[in-house]
């Protein structure tokens, strides 16, 4: 994390930037987080607001403060103004055409602008939309204009002069004809068909633009409502704000309700888990910056209906994940979101990235299409699963074991299936990505920089060389009723030098209960003498979360690392470490190794909230470790019976009969309660 100057709201304070009041809270309406959807419609405004202190003479770019993106600067401007006018967009359609701050006066204005001809009087024409080699991004923000323009259309579209419709229509067709990248991508031109088939300028080219959206969905589509974001097995949040939005949406404003719907329910089922009690959602994956958009899925199942969650809970996420940033630095002293997470974080950004970026956590808004009186937003927020018992639960459709913890209101996933990298891509060599090579993450910690010590990473160490983890072979993931565990190997690939060893490889597995992590790494194919270490979680010394790694078998050496670059969460990170060493011995056979890992700490009233005496100065999102937490962190390792061969491992946590036993060639972990048979 990165100190610079931020903003933390409070209710009844004024909003740098636009200057608007933010809401007092409401304790009935939302014991928990005291925000209502007044909240959410004084965030939009005030992030649209403070954007267009940033606007060129004529409105068509919205320049805001910042380094600029590998795009350029015209372009950043272009990503003002389309981004910002989704919170408009939203914030307008959702009540019924009241504007009462002007906003879509000025994004016509900005229209006209952006697509009149260059040198004409008034004119600042935006880039042209290309293939997404040569100038893409462009294409990205078309898709977020057509999106605004078809909400708003009897407000905007439909008072605009026919000659600026048809230059509306002509810039954005360059999306229909332009090449998208092979993701999400897609998406936008068929959001911008979408657009133009509902104002009666739909053709061939918009049909099969729609057409080939679709068609890439289904060979994405994972199961259990989980895509890819194009081929291979990248699994990330591009599911929930961009795979499942667009088509979803997309069905909802043209009134007919399909599949895209139904996977959306099956999604969230799974989903609604991946935040801490704190309303944080899941840092894993790119475009972190993009912050409470993490719940634009859950807010569009809210909206269509396509949920597995009551109204109450829902509305509890999303106030829980909006208050969580507002009250953690997001804002800049302008008012705007900041390149970062809570607060400024270069490490969370891309190349891609630029000022205006994050302002698409606007999708976020999509809640707003739900009027005052609808059952998210006049609902008493409600309890979440997690206010009540631990979650474990594995996921066979992404490769993950999810881990929460009602103690501290912390949920971790173990990541043994996504690993952004395409099939072409095959074993190459080259740096890891920490967003998606770690064994895994949480809500509350981040992953350690490219180029410091990772995190939850087991390497091989040879010859003065360094392993990464790169493409990840699932295995298998499992479990349930209190327990979870997932499986992955993969080939040590060594970024300097030859890029492998033949015929070595790792794997992975681990199995959760509570806040115990069991993790085993089983080496195979060491044909030369080896160094193996594996990492932990990386927290801040004496800060919230306490972390801890110790070795069951295999392990000869301990020790504590430290991250000076920290990560998105702290601006300091220590780490702890296991070190053993192979001799080289094929006849030896795959050497074993098992750990024990915890990331513990405890959140003060994260559940409770106002409704158990929160008398919302703090905030419910406050990390805190207590003396039992510590002591319980420093407690004798919870695992017993621990028996340990080259075929499997079978131990018992302490104090419960169940014998848990993992069988590395039939690829399964068993767990036989006390008098069943192994």
């Amino acid at each position: 994390m990165t100190p610079g100057h931020q903003h933390i709201v409070r209710p009844g304070d004024i909003l740098p930037g636009s200057g608007i009041r933010f809401p007092e809270p409401d304790w009935e309406a939302s014991p928990y987080t005291g925000y209502t959807r007044a909240h959410w419609e004084t965030m939009a405004d005030h992030l649209v607001g403070s954007a267009w202190q940033w606007a060129s003479p004529a409105g068509a770019h919205l320049n805001l403060p910042g380094p600029a993106s590998g795009s350029g600067v015209r372009s950043d401007g272009l990503e003002g103004f389309a981004r910002s006018f989704l919170a408009a967009a939203f914030r307008v359609r959702g009540a019924d055409g009241a504007d009462p701050h002007g906003w879509l006066d000025r994004y016509a204005e900005g229209l006209r602008a952006g697509t009149a001809p260059a040198g004409s009087p008034g004119a600042e024409p935006w880039l042209t939309i290309r293939d997404h080699d040569v100038q893409g991004q462009p294409m990205v923000e078309s898709a977020s204009i057509a999106l605004c323009l078809r909400l708003t259309r009897p407000w905007l579209w439909d008072r605009l002069d026919e000659n600026v419709q048809d230059a509306v229509e002509s810039w954005l067709r360059g999306a229909i004809t332009s090449l998208p990248a092979a993701n999400n991508w897609y998406f936008f031109p068929y959001s911008v068909a979408g657009f133009l088939e509902s104002v009666g300028r739909g053709d061939e080219l918009t049909a099969a633009a729609r057409e080939r959206a679709l068609h890439l969905l289904e060979q994405w589509n994972l199961g259990q409502g989980w895509y890819t974001d194009g081929d291979g097995q990248s699994i990330d949040h591009y599911i929930g704000w961009a795979l499942h939005l667009y088509p979803v949406l997309d069905d909802h404003l043209r009134g007919e309700p399909g599949i895209h719907g139904s996977r959306l329910k099956e999604f969230l089922q799974e989903y609604r888990h991946l935040f801490g009690a704190d309303g944080a959602p899941l840092f894993q994956g790119r475009s972190m910056t993009y912050r409470f958009a993490a719940v634009a899925a859950v807010a569009l199942g809210a909206v269509t209906g396509d949920t597995p969650m009551p109204p109450g809970e829902s509305k509890r996420l999303l106030n829980a994940t909006l208050r969580h940033f507002l009250e953690h630095g997001a804002l800049t002293e302008h008012g705007l979101l900041s390149l970062g997470w809570h607060g400024p974080h270069p490490a969370t950004v891309q190349r891609y990235s630029g000022p205006a970026s994050p302002l698409w956590a606007a999708k976020a808004f999509v809640g707003l299409l739900q009027p005052d009186d609808a059952p998210l937003w006049r609902s008493v927020e409600g309890r979440r699963p997690l206010d009540d018992h631990d979650v474990a639960f594995g996921m066979s459709a992404t490769g993950w074991a999810v881990q929460a913890t009602r103690d501290d209101g912390v949920v971790r996933i173990h990541n043994h299936g996504s690993d952004h990298l395409r099939p072409h891509q095959g074993e190459e060599s080259g740096v890891e990505d920490p967003l998606y090579s770690r064994l895994a993450y949480s809500t509350a910690t981040g992953p350690t920089p490219r180029g410091e010590v990772p995190d939850n990473h087991v390497a091989i160490r040879f010859r003065g060389r360094t392993s990464v983890r790169r493409r990840i072979h699932r295995i298998g993931a499992g479990g349930g009723g209190g327990w979870a565990w997932a499986a992955s190997w993969h080939t040590p690939i060594f970024p300097q030098g030859a890029p492998a060893i033949p015929g070595l490889r790792v794997q992975s597995w681990v199995v959760a209960r509570g806040a115990d992590e069991v993790r085993i790494d089983r080496i195979i194919g060491a044909c030369f003498p080896l160094e193996v270490q594996h990492t932990g979680w990386a927290v801040q010394p004496g800060g919230h979360l306490r972390s801890t790694l110790q070795g069951l078998h295999g392990w000869h050496g301990e020790e504590t690392l430290s991250s000076p670059a920290g990560t998105a969460f702290a601006e300091w990170c220590e780490i702890p470490a296991l070190q053993a060493s192979l001799s080289g011995s094929v006849t030896a056979g795959p050497a074993v190794l098992v750990s024990h890992a915890r990331v513990t700490g405890r959140t003060a009233d994260v559940a409770a909230g106002h409704a158990e005496g929160d008398t919302g100065s703090t905030g419910d999102a406050d990390l805190r470790v207590d003396a039992d937490v510590r002591a319980n962190a420093d407690a004798p390792v919870g695992v017993v019976d621990l028996t340990v061969t080259p075929q499997e491992v079978s131990f018992r946590w302490a104090g419960e009969p169940a014998l848990i036993t993992v069988r590395f060639e039939a690829a399964e972990v068993r767990r036989y309660d006390e008098g069943e048979g192994s």
